[in-house]
């Protein structure tokens, strides 16, 4: 039985005896970074993975299956291959903001990583307003696309760019206000006692119908946050040959691209915390079995992940104007309507 709280007591309690506490603290830090950047690149290949295979079954293709057993160390190799590609630019970009904006990408959706409740010991950052942190890490993202599309100096790039920063700032409302939704019910911004509210019951049974529409409507904007198919104008090969990342190249490249898997796999995982009470199962063996909260955590999250997936894979491409029209029009009202029945739901419940 492994339990993740006795393992980093004893880490702490050693590092705390064997230096100074200034010098522990900063090395604590350390490993937990080390820890999450592990996570992070492995979730990041194995994503990658998971998409290539998902894709080759609704087209009826094999997939990859040459590099390792079934393809396992495809991803690997591509990431070889991105690391010893050469780094290329235009002559004009603003070589500066060329070079910081992959690493806008990458450190928002690795400091998003850090509040996750994966299970009830295994967490790094538990703070009283973790749903409020991650909705505003999550936003900052966008900074990095909009930096790396203006200094590419490329029309493509900017267009890319530019629509970016307009579908994110449109679906965040719906975002935020479809988990607004559930925190009117949980009465906590913080991860960790929305989990412990959930001990009765998932917040989408508990929640009833709003919960269940807050859902519908996170998942939606949720995949448009993430530039993911069918909202992924920002890209749109067809018109835009990559989009706000037409001119990096090598390991450049490769971080806006693992961090759109990453921060698909944030969606999800908010999801799984919100609506689907996190690492608990429905059965109440997660407590006594640390180890399975992990894999209830993860389990709910692909499974999420899956339903992104599926969403590329089955609807075309939206118009930037249908795009804004369906944010605008529809899933804002519903949205607001929607946070005036949870009230009322909870009022209710309070006075029932």
């Amino acid at each position: 039985m492994i339990r993740f709280f006795s393992i980093t007591k004893n880490i702490h309690e050693w590092l705390f005896n064997l230096m100074p506490e200034s010098v522990a603290s900063v090395v604590e830090m350390i490993l937990i970074a080390v820890v999450y950047l592990l996570i992070f690149a492995v979730a990041g290949l194995y994503l990658v993975l998971l998409e290539r295979r998902v894709a080759a079954w609704f087209q009826l293709r094999i997939g990859p299956n040459r590099v390792g057993y079934q393809g396992l160390l495809q991803t690997m190799a591509d990431a070889l291959k991105l690391v010893s590609k050469e780094l290329t630019g235009t002559e004009k970009a603003d070589k500066f903001l060329y070079n910081l904006a992959p690493y806008f990408v990458i450190i928002s959706s690795l400091m998003a990583l850090s509040v996750f409740p994966f299970t009830q010991d295994f967490q790094a950052f538990d703070i009283n307003i973790g749903l409020l942190f991650l909705i505003a890490i999550s936003s900052i993202g966008v900074i990095g696309i909009l930096l790396g599309g203006w200094s590419s100096n490329n029309k493509f790039a900017l267009i890319g760019a530019m629509r970016s920063g307009v579908q994110t700032i449109s679906y965040e409302l719906s975002v935020g206000l479809s988990l607004l939704t559930m925190v009117l019910l949980t009465g906590s911004l913080q991860l960790s006692e929305i989990v412990e509210v959930q001990k009765g019951g998932w917040l989408i049974v508990q929640g009833h119908i709003p919960a269940v529409i807050a859902f519908m409507i996170y998942m939606i904007a949720g995949t448009a946050e993430t530039n993911r198919a069918p909202f992924d104008l920002v890209e749109a090969e067809s018109e835009l040959g990559a989009g706000f990342h037409t001119e990096y190249s090598g390991m450049k490249f490769a971080y806006f691209f693992l961090a759109e898997f990453i921060n698909m796999f944030i969606i999800a995982a908010i999801a799984t915390t919100v609506f689907f009470g996190a690492w608990l199962s429905p059965f109440g063996i997660t407590e006594s079995i640390p180890i399975l909260g992990v894999v209830w955590f993860l389990g709910k999250t692909l499974i999420l992940v899956f339903l992104m997936m599926w969403f590329r894979w089955t609807f075309p491409r939206l118009r930037i104007d249908q795009l804004l029209t369906l944010e605008w029009k529809y899933l804002l009202p519903i949205n607001l309507i929607n946070i005036v029945v949870m009230a009322f739901v909870v009022w209710l419940k309070i006075t029932i």
